[in-house]
């Protein structure tokens, strides 16, 4: 089955039914949203009888609460140590972060894995195994670790970084990983032959924690370790490789989240997610 959908708003005013209505207005199944802004650590508290205006919504469509996720702020770093009551702000707001996914009733949540900032990668490593140890003590959300493309001193930019971190986590049940598309082509896995790569990272790391995919161009080649996502078909990976990964067998059943750019100011996921279902590019999209 295809589980596809887009990264949505969450506001105060709507909460988890005003994400549901913007994914039900692009044709999605699923979505992905913050709790609050991506660049901060202010949250609002969550309306219960939003909350549950939006499971009514979800049932009436169809949509299964187990493939929406949650995405951590982009702010929070896990892999750096050198200020302890930064790392310690991270831990506790990470935590916090994770009850309002079981608030929500959301079962995963995205997070990347931190920035060395100087320090040597093992102790970076180190460092998220540490925290992801205390955040999941006590949790009941399983954190998706993203691959990253690798740009400046981000950590867990390859398949093997991502195995070390789960080798160190004790709770094995409650870890798994969000693969990217432009990540992994920017990080330098050819998406070309996605067969062979999806065998390196089921050899190193296991299909079983693959739990999401972002779907995403790039605007860059292969092993440029620069992060800069791009509409679908429009970019270096192709809407035909793209297209494979969305439709690979191994895949089937886990969601897909499109995070690329808006176009004109406007968000291109009804038409991008039309596209995939009718696996027929748009070249009028942009």
């Amino acid at each position: 089955m295809l589980i596809i959908g887009s990264h949505v708003s969450f506001t105060k005013e709507k909460g988890l039914l005003g994400s549901l209505e913007e994914a039900l207005s692009y044709g999605a199944n699923t979505f992905m949203f913050y709790t609050g802004a991506p660049q901060n650590t202010r949250r609002f508290k969550i309306d219960e009888k939003l909350t549950q205006k939006a499971y009514e919504l979800m049932k009436e469509n169809g949509i299964d609460i187990n493939n929406l996720i949650v995405h951590a702020p982009y702010i929070v770093n896990l892999a750096n140590n050198k200020e302890e009551d930064k790392y310690q702000f991270s831990i506790n707001f990470l935590k916090e972060e994770t009850k309002r996914c079981e608030t929500l009733g959301v079962k995963y949540m995205v997070l990347h894995p931190g920035s060395s900032v100087g320090l040597d990668k093992d102790i970076a490593l180190s460092n998220i195994i540490n925290g992801l140890n205390i955040i999941l003590k006590d949790s009941n959300t399983t954190i998706l670790l993203e691959i990253m493309a690798g740009k400046g001193t981000e950590v867990g930019r390859d398949f093997s970084e991502i195995k070390t971190i789960i080798d160190g986590v004790i709770y094995k049940d409650k870890i798994g990983v969000c693969l990217d598309t432009c990540h992994i082509n920017d990080a330098g896995y050819d998406l070309n032959d996605f067969d062979k790569v999806l065998n390196e990272f089921d050899n190193i790391i296991g299909l079983k924690f693959l739990k999401c995919v972002h779907v995403n161009d790039s605007k860059n080649e292969i092993g440029a370790h620069k992060d800069r996502h791009e509409n679908i078909g429009y970019g270096t990976i192709g809407f035909d490789n793209l297209i494979k990964i969305i439709y690979h067998e191994k895949l089937d059943n886990i969601p897909k989240i499109l995070e690329t750019p808006y176009i004109n100011g406007i968000a291109p996921y009804k038409e991008e997610i039309e596209m995939i279902r009718n696996r027929r590019f748009n070249d009028k999209l942009k």
